[in-house]
C-alpha cells in the first residue's frame, strides 16, 4: 500500500514557515517558478517553458498564482493550496504582471531554480537591486523532511529495490542494456510508482567505469561487471538506488574492489552523526579508499565524485556529502551514500543506498547490498 500523498494542511504549514523566514530576511514576497519548490509549497507541478507559470507568496499571508491566460482553467484544477489566479496574454509581460502585484520598492526573494531568462526579465521589470536569492531560505525548509515525506520516499525506494532485484534475476547472455532499461521501466510502473524510470543507467563491462554509463548500447556477456543505477517517484518524491555485481564468476580483482566499496559506504554511514558537518561523511569514505592506495582526492583509480547528495522532490538536492559543505547534519535530512570506485578502462563499482537522519543518528531506507555473489540476499519478499 502506498502512503498518503502530501495534503493541503502540510503545504499550508510549509507556507507559514516560509513566511516566518521571509520576515527574518526582510523579504516582502517570494516568487516561485515552475520548479520543485512550487510543488513543495503549493502542490502545483508544472513543466518549465518560455511561458511563466508560478506563484507569489506574500509575507503578509496572501498567495497568488500567475499563468498564461489560456492555461487558467488547467492551473485552477491543480492548486494544492487555494489562491487568486492572475493571468497574462501572449502580447503581455508576466514580469510586469508580477511587479504590479508588489508594493513599490518591495524586496522579493526569487526561487533559485528558475531559468536565467526569467531572472533577467524580472530585473528589467523591477530592478536587480530588489531581487534576492531565495535558495538558502527555501533549502532550510526543504532539506528537513517530514514523516510524510520520508514515508513516500521509503515506498519509492522499496519499489526500486525490488525492481533492481527483478532486473538482476532477468539477465541473460546477449541482452542489450537498452532492453534492461525498458524492463526496469515496466517494472516500476507495475509495482505502483507514479511513473516508470525517472532515469536509468545500465552499464556492462568497461562502461561501468563511466559514472553515468557509456553512450552506446551494449550486449551482456559472461564475466561482465553490471552496474544499474535507477529511480522512480511517488507523489514527486524520488528513489535512486545503484547495484553493482558480476554476470557470472567475479574475478579476484572485482571481489576486492567490491568489498572495498562496501567498506567505504559503511564508513560514510558511521560518520553521519547529528551535528557533524556534511563534509565529514565524504572524508570518512575517502579515508578508506586512500588507505587502500586509491586516489587521493578525486584522482583515479578512486572516487571521482562526492560521496552523496540530498534527495527529495529533486533527485539531487542540497546539502551534499562533499568537501566544503559544512552544513550540520540534522533530523529529517535525506542523503544518498555512494562512494563509487572507478578503475579507468576496467570497471567501476557503485553501491548506492540512502539514509535519513534521526535524532539518534542515520537510518537506512534500504539495506546495503549483501555480497557480490548474492547482492539481494535478505531483501524481504515483495508484498505489493
Amino acid at each position: 500500500m502506498n502512503p498518503e500523498r502530501i495534503g493541503q494542511a502540510e503545504r499550508k504549514a510549509r507556507l507559514e514557515k516560509l513566511r516566518a523566514l521571509m520576515g527574518e530576511s526582510d523579504v516582502a514576497a517570494m516568487v516561485l517558478g515552475p520548479t520543485a519548490s512550487l510543488r513543495y509549497f503549493t502542490g502545483v507541478s508544472w513543466h518549465p517553458s518560455e511561458r511563466f507559470t508560478g506563484a507569489i507568496v506574500h509575507a503578509g499571508g496572501g498567495l497568488e498564482y500567475v499563468c498564461p491566460g489560456f492555461e487558467r482553467e488547467k492551473v485552477s484544477g491543480i492548486l494544492g493550496v487555494p489562491g487568486e489566479i492572475f493571468t497574462w496574454e501572449e502580447d503581455e509581460s508576466p514580469y510586469r504582471l508580477i511587479a504590479s502585484r508588489l508594493k513599490p520598492g518591495a524586496r522579493i526573494g526569487l526561487d533559485d531554480q528558475v531559468a536565467l531568462f526569467f531572472y533577467l526579465g524580472l530585473c528589467r521589470a523591477m530592478g536587480r537591486e530588489r531581487i534576492a536569492d531565495a535558495g538558502p531560505l527555501i533549502n532550510r525548509l526543504r532539506r528537513a523532511k517530514s514523516p510524510a515525506e520520508i514515508a513516500l520516499m521509503q515506498r519509492a525506494k522499496d519499489i526500486t529495490l525490488e525492481v533492481q532485484r527483478r532486473a538482476w534475476k532477468s539477465l541473460k547472455p546477449g541482452v542489450m542494456s537498452s532492453d534492461v532499461a525498458r524492463f526496469i521501466d515496466g517494472q516500476h510502473r507495475a509495482l505502483g510508482a507514479d511513473s516508470g524510470n525517472t532515469f536509468c543507467i545500465v552499464a556492462f563491462g568497461s562502461d561501468s567505469s563511466l559514472p553515468h554509463g557509456g553512450d552506446k548500447d551494449r550486449a551482456l556477456k559472461e564475466g561482465d561487471v553490471v552496474l544499474i543505477d535507477t529511480g522512480t517517484e511517488l507523489d514527486g518524491y524520488n528513489s535512486d538506488i545503484t547495484r553493482t555485481y558480476v554476470f557470472g564468476e567475479p574475478t579476484k580483482r572485482a571481489r576486492e574492489i567490491w568489498a572495498l566499496e562496501k567498506e567505504a559506504q559503511a564508513a560514510a554511514f558511521a560518520a553521519a552523526r547529528p551535528g557533524a558537518p556534511c563534509e565529514s561523511v565524504d572524508a570518512a569514505a575517502r579515508a578508506v579508499l586512500t588507505k587502500a592506495g586509491l586516489g587521493p582526492d578525486y584522482r583515479l583509480p578512486g572516487l571521482p565524485h562526492r560521496t552523496g547528495h540530498g534527495i527529495g522532490l529533486d533527485v539531487h538536492e542540497a546539502p551534499n556529502l562533499v568537501r566544503g559543505d559544512r552544513t550540520p547534519l540534522a533530523e529529517g535530512m535525506c542523503f544518498s551514500n555512494e562512494p563509487m570506485i572507478v578503475l579507468p578502462g576496467e570497471f567501476g563499482v557503485r553501491l548506492e543506498d540512502h539514509f535519513h537522519m534521526t535524532k539518534d543518528g542515520p537510518r537506512w531506507f534500504t539495506q546495503p547490498s549483501a555480497s557480490i555473489d548474492d547482492p539481494f540476499a535478505g531483501v524481504p519478499e515483495w508484498k505489493g
